[in-house]
């Protein structure tokens, strides 16, 4: 399998081209890095290709907040310019005055 560079950055909110969920990239994965069970539990007929970028999102949808493993070629920016409510984004990342995140630095002792 030969890997892509990310289209995608940490700390930039996305949204799922098909489905209506939105969240913020903690991670990313240069290509499918997850179980073939997840895999095979796509339907085939949607399911992405392995061979692209993967991002790990904390992610939301108007019921509530989850953790989601996503394709590059279903991510869209989001710029609605609307905060993430995820619980876990405030450990990872502060928000700036122009609405973007960016990643804590790590304490040191």
């Amino acid at each position: 399998m030969k890997s892509r560079t990310a289209k995608f950055s940490i700390g930039q909110v996305v949204r799922h081209r098909k489905y209506p969920f939105r969240g913020i990239i903690y991670d990313v994965d240069p290509v499918f890095s997850n179980t073939d069970e997840w895999w095979l539990a796509i339907p085939e007929e949607v399911r992405p290709h392995k061979d692209q970028p993967f991002y790990h999102l904390f992610a939301e949808n108007a019921d509530t907040e989850y953790v989601a493993y996503v394709s590059e070629q279903n991510l869209l920016p989001d710029s609605s310019g609307d905060p993430i409510r995820h619980p876990q984004v405030e450990e990872m990342f502060t928000r700036a005055v122009d609405g973007n995140y960016h990643i804590k630095m790590a304490r040191r002792n």
